[in-house]
């Protein structure tokens, strides 16, 4: 039969709920493909491109998936592809994925479009890889879907992006292992950057803080707060994230803008004003904070340029988890971005399917974590 692909309408919205309990049951996370309101604002919304797939004469949709973007850092993020299981095996997940990337990128307001990818079977990494999508690293734990899941992240580049990338000259030692990682599965390469060792805690603190973290959910309060403290968009770059909570301590030393979805189980660190690094000695009773709301998974965005927030987090236990080449645009180059991430449930990779590609990053991951949280023991001579 015939595969007509055609941007989604708001008639589409109960077929399409129905495609994505057929392929998740109830454990779909994500509003795009569970609420109707939603649904119907992201169809109508112009920064938003949505395909489905349906067989001629067919009742039910075959397949669907979107790009959403965001205009102001020219990124794109790949969402909600489903194909039926019914209708499976017959390439229909390769050939929504080109279209959708083929429409993007054709508008010319694209640098790159990113994707985390399920890893429970080999299947969607080979959907993207064969779409000129690169892998970029691993998410251990990263989202609630039928039980607790890893993800992979993906991206693509427009022509001529990676060729306009700022070098590193100092980084944190530990993601070295990481960014040899990258240049083996995408062959991207990264210089040689000297090794910075990571201090415990910064210059003038003797201690943790170890006062409980204040979290505050009201979503119209924290984005005006938000917009306040950040008002140059180039200072809150975390694409396709808009903060739904602040957390603070007492003292109102500094205050961190979450992402916080309970829905997913997982949580994004969007912006932390004074600087990343005043979190320095509080992420313990800060990532409390954030498992007693829901979020089992923590992460942040940082520039690979930004030893004093990358040291932050790596001397909290986050790990080295990705790192996104050309991701930020800044005049006529560009920069990289580390993802790191810190979860509070126990790591379980006998269920998730690593391909090549992904092979040289799970090790880097499993290296950096044991070196974070089974450091060798000292041995006298």
């Amino acid at each position: 039969m015939t595969v007509t692909i055609a941007p989604a309408a708001p008639q589409d919205v109960a077929q399409l709920r129905q495609l994505y309990f057929d392929v998740y049951g109830h454990g779909y996370p994500v509003a795009l493909g569970s609420d109707p309101e939603e649904m119907r604002r992201l169809i109508a919304d112009p920064h938003t491109h949505w395909l489905t797939a349906r067989h001629e004469g067919a009742g039910q949709l075959a397949g669907s998936v979107a790009v959403q973007t965001d205009p102001g850092s020219r990124i794109g993020k790949l969402v909600g592809l489903a194909v039926h299981p019914e209708q499976r095996g017959g390439g229909l997940a390769g050939r929504l994925t080109a279209d959708v990337c083929g429409d993007a990128f054709a508008t010319g307001a694209l640098d790159s479009i990113y994707a985390t990818v399920r890893v429970v079977t080999p299947g969607p990494q080979q959907v993207f890889a064969r779409n000129g999508f690169q892998a970029l690293g691993l998410l251990p734990n990263a989202v609630e879907v039928a039980g607790c899941e890893s993800l992979a992240l993906f991206a693509r580049h427009a022509d001529g992006v990676l060729a306009r990338r700022e070098s590193v000259d100092l980084v944190p030692g530990s993601l070295l292992p990481l960014l040899e990682a990258a240049r083996q599965s995408t062959g991207v390469e990264y210089g040689h950057p000297r090794p910075l060792d990571v201090p415990a805690l910064p210059a003038g603190q003797t201690a943790p803080v170890t006062a409980p973290m204040e979290l505050i959910t009201a979503r119209g309060f924290v984005r005006r707060r938000f917009l306040e403290l950040f008002p140059d968009p180039g200072e809150r770059f975390f694409p396709l994230h808009v903060p739904n909570a602040v957390l603070t301590p007492p003292d109102g030393a500094f205050e961190a803008y979450a992402d916080l979805d309970p829905v997913a189980a997982s949580c994004s660190l969007v912006a932390v004003h004074p600087s990343p690094a005043a979190v320095t000695g509080a992420l313990e009773p800060l990532m409390a904070a954030v498992t007693r709301a829901g979020a089992d998974y923590v992460e942040t965005l940082l520039p690979l340029a930004d030893t004093a927030g990358l040291c932050a987090f790596l001397a909290a236990g986050f790990i080295p988890s990705a790192v996104y080449p050309a991701m930020r645009r800044i005049g006529d180059r560009f920069h990289d971005y580390v993802v790191l991430s810190r979860t509070s449930r126990q790591i379980d990779f006998r269920t998730t399917a690593v391909s090549g590609l992904l092979q040289p990053y799970l090790l880097a991951y499993l290296t950096a974590w044991t070196s974070t949280y089974l450091p060798l023991p000292e041995v006298a001579p």
